[in-house]
């Protein structure tokens, strides 16, 4: 075990890149900020609306600003010593492959299906020797036992692998936050393990 210290000490050289700025990767990096990580990369295109507010890591005052400016402002305000790198880009094969180079583990943060297979093709093509921590399934409430993480080598998925997001069954802050702070969680149990 270490002590917080040491954990912080062992986290500050550590780059994790987050793909996506809303529910999770929003509420993931706040995770990864109050830990003490050095160094994050985060992406998205959009920018902040008010309906986002309700499983996001925002608030009123940055309706309108771009995501990934309002998120890096939040990680500061929590631990101003780490480094933050935005990227306002619609990410395609490219642009994963040049701005993730150098990230330790890269978390994925999307809501669409097609999104998230691009990722981890574009990933395990070109970073076979990265982690990559996806998510699957955490629409609606309730059912905790069933959030569970899975491993594959280098690919771990949290969620519950069956509840996608519809307009009957909406993403809502409870789930997102579990299945964001597994992820993050996630990433420690990458970047602390000894032989890492």
């Amino acid at each position: 075990m270490f002590s917080i210290e040491t954990i912080r000490r062992r986290l500050h050289d550590k780059k994790v890149g987050i793909a996506g700025s809303g529910g999770l990767g929003s509420n993931c990096a706040m995770a990864l900020a109050r830990v003490g990580i050095g160094h994050l990369v985060l992406t998205d295109l959009d920018i902040v609306e008010e309906s986002d507010l309700a499983v996001q890591y925002y608030f009123q005052d940055q309706i309108g600003q771009k995501k990934v400016l309002a998120l890096s402002d939040n990680v500061k305000k929590v631990n101003p010593q780490i480094k933050t790198e935005t990227h306002d880009v619609k990410l395609d094969e490219n642009s994963i492959v040049t701005i993730f180079r150098n990230c330790d583990v890269i978390v994925e943060a999307f809501s669409l299906v097609e999104t998230k297979q691009m990722l981890v093709e574009t990933v395990l093509l070109n970073f076979p020797e990265k982690y990559l921590i996806m998510s699957s399934g955490l629409a609606g409430w309730g059912d905790n036992n069933k959030i569970s993480q899975a491993s594959y080598e280098k690919l771990i998925i949290c969620g519950d692998f069956m509840s996608g997001a519809k307009e009957t069954l909406p993403p809502l802050a409870p789930r997102v936050g579990i299945v964001s702070n597994m992820q993050a969680n996630a990433v420690l149990e990458i970047l602390l393990n000894k032989n890492f």
